[in-house]
């Protein structure tokens, strides 16, 4: 057992506790219902158009809230619409 006990500072135990209050539990949109599993496709652009940033990158998990499969999945649709001239790979310099 140590005699030291580890400090934490009041600031941090504030910034926690004020996350974990708006922070809302993820889900995967695709995991809820098969219709929009199904819907998961090259051809949907506008659906695809979602996981985007406005450089044309593909959102990351943890901000999508994707599950592992289903994030691959999208990742693989946005590629194969991109080869097939439907989404650009970049934004367009201005």
């Amino acid at each position: 057992m140590s005699k030291f006990k580890l400090k934490v500072s009041s600031r941090l135990l504030k910034k926690k506790i004020r996350k974990q209050s708006y922070l809302t539990p993820k889900h995967c949109r695709f995991c809820g219902s098969d219709e929009q599993e199904a819907n998961l496709d090259y051809k949907n652009v506008n659906l695809l158009r979602i996981f985007l940033t406005e450089r044309n990158k593909i959102l990351p998990q943890r901000v999508s809230g994707n599950c592992l499969f289903h994030q691959r999945m999208l990742a693989t649709q946005i590629k194969v619409s991109r080869s097939m001239a439907l989404l650009p790979f970049c934004s367009m310099h201005v």
